[in-house]
């Protein structure tokens, strides 16, 4: 069980979830608009059956007093299907249909609800909904100002092969369990679990203006853990499958080849149940992408949201370390550091083609050479920030998790830009005389300013000259986001370059939840290493 060299540990740390990606998703600067997919599914949507109502719900609100005023009709529809061991644990599956109508009146934003669809409930949908709006009026400091938008009838689909609703439950728990069986075969494994997730997500779009956008959404969320059990010791170890989460069809979990993988993550799994326990203090450490994804949220992901950083949301984890007035100038890494947000990464959770204001959704810079350089923003925030970064009208990042739910600026795909000079993760690891390798998602904590914080991983390799040595347990990095990203000194290339990502980012309150991807290379980084013994066996 011992890897003395990286060609043995490669295809511990590595089976297939990386093959999986669908089109582009290793690309990270794709065209813009983002390509379609079969926009035929649109023609026979129920959604336009209620378009003259969405339509009537603008007319009714202009009469009301709204100076603007824009609908949404959002129709979801979300499966889970789940196994342990060789039986199926569950076949959930839920959906919702309404209508959500936003509006200014008197310089304000007011908003409204209803999963009730015919012309009587509009109406007084309209007239809820400018009447938040006056009352919201009699509190704010500013009258909401949009920037200006050339209004859009445009049409888009995410592309995919299979549509996962296509696919029976039953051929999917089969896959499930065919995967869990190959996993339960390995010496030491106790139980297995898997599940797919799916998400189909449709919007009709309509705004006083003229806007007209109807956008459908495939994601999918593939998962397996393998737990092994050593029942003399009382201990035991998971480890999980490191495939992403993407906006892709029912091909992306036949791609990812879990039953091929199923065999090596129960072997991981054993592996982590004996590994070494770490020793703390400050050490090199490289992270996977796999890995790293997670820690480009929350250091970065989180506090270039402008709201937060202008302590206009402090929900779910705080305000944000990083001020707007110093924006060109705050140091948040070295040179190397450059981040990108994009709403047409191929692959990418938030990926879509226009946002919820009816804005083009884009690419743009947030740090670069180090140095913070934008915000994620939308199109009612373009002026809060126009003076430092020259946005014109928001960077498309309005979203509304459902029909009921009000839109606001939400999490864009963040990436961090590869390296020019193609070095892979076997390069970083010859290079490193004495380090961790870390791979996978694991338990993680950050402060209210998103400053210090605090990660584990999956699994965990000890390097030695050059070469990966023994797996290792227990293993967290500490550190704070400016030291961390300035200790940055090797990152791979565009050729290592991966998403990863969540279904469930939390903001807001109401709490909404959207999804996001980001990209990474590996890179390499020097932390404060702790041991978890005792907090986590996982």
């Amino acid at each position: 069980m011992r890897a003395t060299g990286v060609a043995a540990g490669a295809g511990v740390l590595w089976p297939g979830w990386a093959r999986a990606d669908p089109p582009g998703a290793r690309e990270p600067a794709p065209v813009k608009p983002p390509s379609s997919g079969d926009l035929s599914l649109l023609a026979a949507s129920p959604l336009l059956a209620d378009e003259l109502l969405a339509a009537r719900a603008l007319d009714a609100a202009k009469k009301a007093g709204a100076s603007y005023a824009d609908a949404r009709l959002v129709a979801w529809r979300r499966e889970r299907v789940s196994v342990r061991d060789d039986h199926i644990r569950g076949v959930r599956r839920s959906s919702e249909y309404g209508i959500g109508l936003r509006v200014i009146a008197d310089g304000a934003w007011g908003f409204a609800a209803s999963p009730r669809l015919d012309a009587k409930s509009i109406d007084k949908l309209a007239k809820r909904a400018v009447a938040a709006a006056k009352i919201n009026a009699k509190l704010r400091r500013e009258p909401v100002e949009l920037a200006s938008v050339s209004p859009i009838a445009g049409r888009w689909v995410s592309p995919h092969r299979v549509d996962p609703w296509t696919v029976p439950p039953k051929d999917k728990a089969d896959l499930l369990i065919a995967a869990s069986n190959s996993a339960r075969a390995i010496a030491g494994v106790a139980h297995v679990s898997a599940s797919v997730d799916a998400q189909r997500e449709e919007k009709l779009f309509l705004s006083s203006e003229g806007a007209r956008i109807h956008q459908l959404l495939f994601r999918v969320r593939p998962s397996l853990t393998a737990t092994a059990v050593d029942r003399r010791r009382g201990q035991f170890a998971s480890r999980n499958h490191e495939i992403a989460a993407m906006l892709a069809g029912w091909e992306h979990v036949e791609d990812a080849k879990l039953v091929d993988d199923a065999a090596q993550i129960g072997e991981d799994a054993v592996r982590k149940l004996h590994a070494a326990p770490v020793e703390p203090g400050e050490r090199t450490v490289i992270l996977d992408p796999s890995n790293l994804w997670l820690t480009i949220h929350e250091s970065i992901g989180h506090p270039t949201e402008l709201d937060r950083a202008l302590g206009l949301e402090a929900n779910y984890a705080g305000t944000s370390f990083m001020d707007p007035a110093r924006t060109g100038e705050l140091e948040i890494g070295n040179e190397l550091v450059n981040f990108v947000a994009d709403r047409t990464q191929p692959g990418g959770l938030a990926t879509c083609a226009w946002d919820d204001d009816g804005v083009g959704t884009e690419r743009w810079q947030l740090v670069e050479g180090g140095k913070l350089v934008d915000w994620q923003t939308t199109r009612d925030q373009a002026h809060w920030i126009r003076d430092k970064t020259g946005d014109k009208d928001g960077h498309a990042c309005s979203y509304a998790d459902s029909y009921s739910s009000v839109a606001f600026q939400r999490m864009p795909n963040i990436s961090l830009t590869p390296g020019e000079d193609g070095k892979t993760t076997e390069d970083l690891i010859n290079a490193t005389d004495d380090g961790i390798l870390i791979s996978g998602r694991g338990s993680w904590s950050i402060d209210h300013q998103r400053y210090n914080f605090q990660f584990s991983g999956q699994f965990f390799w000890e390097i030695k000259n050059g070469r990966l040595a023994r797996p290792l347990r227990d293993v967290a990095y500490q550190a704070n986001t400016v030291d961390f990203w300035h200790s940055m000194d090797m990152i791979g290339g565009q050729g290592s370059f991966r998403l990863g990502g969540s279904f469930s980012d939390g903001k807001g309150q109401p709490g909404q939840s959207n999804a996001v991807s980001h990209g990474c290379p590996p890179a390499r980084f020097r932390v404060n290493v702790v041991s978890t013994a005792g907090q986590e066996r996982s």
